[in-house]
This record gives structure tokens, C-alpha cells and sequence, in this order.
């Protein structure tokens, strides 16, 4: 009976040697395991990040490359304290240490300067107007000083001599002419015809003899996309007219021509408004 219950030799031997297999299976796995693991993590081997802040992206992709790494641009920015296009910041820095074919993420600064809509400065004192262009990132280069009703408030903001209207995009740290009002003086001059002009044409023709634009309305209300392609229509007083140095002229804008060349014809005629 107790020969029965012990195991056969035979058994045993099964037994052992299939634990023997497992274990020498488990061995050659580690050990496949551990070399591989070496050479993807690359066991031993480091680089030093070059730095490449300040570079193009052409020149970190050959300098990267060149040290067994590789860039990833992973944002862009508007800094005026980096040349255009270049690095701004990068990440591992520069100096630290990184496996070979490992990537080096970089924030680029844009390649070209943000531009910025012009906002609405007629009318508004000189020091609000300055306020508001600084508050943006525009700056003013120069002032001049026009006869006005007003003394102090802008009559006109001006660019490379051109008057600029509302939403105008001009590039980040560009500098404008703020045309400012000052008190009137004691001469008199003949209103011109401002008919089929646009409104900064219309600003710029007007302050060049001492006066300045008033009111003005459109026939339809503008929107942004359309708002240069307004004429003006009517005005008051009419061509012709004597008026103080710095007074204002009154103005209606359409876009509709036709409508234009009829209120022309017809103010020249009935001299109304």
C-alpha cells in the first residue's frame, strides 16, 4: 500500500526536468529582455544638448542632426526681443544630456511681425489716443498740430503721409503720426469739393488748408470688409463755402457710384445740405 502512493521515478524525473526547461526558458528570456532594453534605452550612451536658441530652424535641424538628435517644433510666438524666425526656447536646454535619437522640442519666434488692427483714435484726446496705441503695441512717432474746435483731440492718424482708417493692420512696434488739434486761428479759407473722395483722402485734404472733418454717416452701415470702399456723397457746407481756420466739415458716405454722381451733380447745382 505504500509503495502505491510513493511516486514513480519515472514521474519525478518528468517533473524535475520540466522545471529544469522553465527555469532555462526564464533565463534566456531575461537575459533577451535585459539586451534589448540596453539597446533601446541605450545603455551608457548620452549626448550633450547643443544649444540652439537663437538659430533658424534650418540651422538647429543640421546642428541636432549632426549630434544623433532631432527637432520637433511644437509652438510658435511673437517676441520683438529675438530676431524673426529663429528659436526662442528650447526643451531639453542646452548643456543637459539626452539619449542619441531623442527629440528636442523648440517654440519658434514667427517669421514675420504680428499685424495689428489700427483701432479708432478720431476725436479722442492725444493722451488717450497714445495710451491706447501703446496698450497694443503700436507707438507714436511724431505729432503735428492742426487748427481745430477742438484743441488736443486727434484730427487724423497718419502712416508713411497716408491717414490710415479704423482696423488698418500695421505691424507690431510700428510708430504713426497722431494729427492733434490746436486752437483756432484768425484766418479764413474756401471749403474744396470733397465729393467722390474717401475718408482719409477726405482728412488729408482738408487739414492740408486748416479745416477738419466733422460728422459723418454712411447711407448704409459698414461693415470691416467693406468700409474702404466708401465714397463721399455730400458735404457741409458745399464747395465754395468760407470758413474760420479749423472748422469742420460735414460728410455722407455710400458706395453706391451712381448715387455718388447724382448728389454731385445735383449739390452743384443747388448748392444744398
Amino acid at each position: 500500500m505504500k509503495d502505491k502512493l510513493q511516486p514513480s521515478k519515472s514521474a519525478t524525473k518528468f517533473v524535475v526536468t520540466n522545471i529544469v526547461i522553465a527555469m532555462v526558458i526564464a533565463v534566456v528570456l531575461f537575459v533577451i529582455v535585459v539586451l534589448w532594453l540596453n539597446k533601446y534605452t541605450l545603455h551608457g550612451k548620452e549626448i550633450t544638448i547643443p544649444q540652439v536658441t537663437g538659430m533658424t530652424q534650418e540651422e538647429a535641424e543640421i546642428v541636432l542632426r549632426g549630434s544623433g538628435l532631432y527637432l520637433v517644433v511644437v509652438d510658435s510666438t511673437y517676441s520683438d526681443k529675438a530676431p524673426l524666425g529663429t528659436v526662442v526656447e528650447q526643451t531639453p536646454p542646452a548643456l543637459s544630456h539626452a539619449k542619441p535619437d531623442r527629440p528636442v522640442y523648440v517654440v519658434m519666434n514667427a517669421r514675420t511681425k504680428q499685424l495689428i488692427p489700427l483701432p479708432e483714435l478720431h476725436d479722442v484726446s492725444y493722451r488717450q489716443a497714445e495710451a491706447t496705441l501703446r496698450s497694443i503695441g503700436l507707438q507714436v512717432a511724431k505729432v503735428e498740430y492742426e487748427p481745430s474746435l477742438y484743441p488736443d483731440n486727434v484730427l487724423d492718424v497718419r502712416a508713411g503721409g497716408l491717414s490710415l482708417s479704423e482696423g488698418t493692420r500695421l505691424p507690431e512696434g510700428s510708430g504713426v503720426t497722431l494729427v492733434v488739434g490746436r486752437r483756432q486761428g484768425n484766418s479764413t479759407v474756401i471749403v474744396p469739393s470733397l465729393l467722390g473722395m474717401s475718408l482719409p483722402q477726405a482728412r488729408t485734404a482738408l487739414l492740408q488748408i486748416g479745416l477738419t472733418i466733422g460728422a459723418y454717416t454712411y447711407d448704409v452701415e459698414p461693415t470691416p470688409e467693406n468700409l474702404d470702399k466708401y465714397i463721399i456723397y455730400r458735404q457741409s457746407p458745399t464747395e465754395g463755402a468760407t470758413l474760420q481756420e479749423g472748422s469742420t466739415v460735414n460728410i455722407q458716405l455710400t458706395t453706391d457710384i451712381e448715387r455718388a454722381i447724382t448728389t454731385d451733380t445735383q449739390q452743384s447745382e443747388d448748392k444744398f445740405f
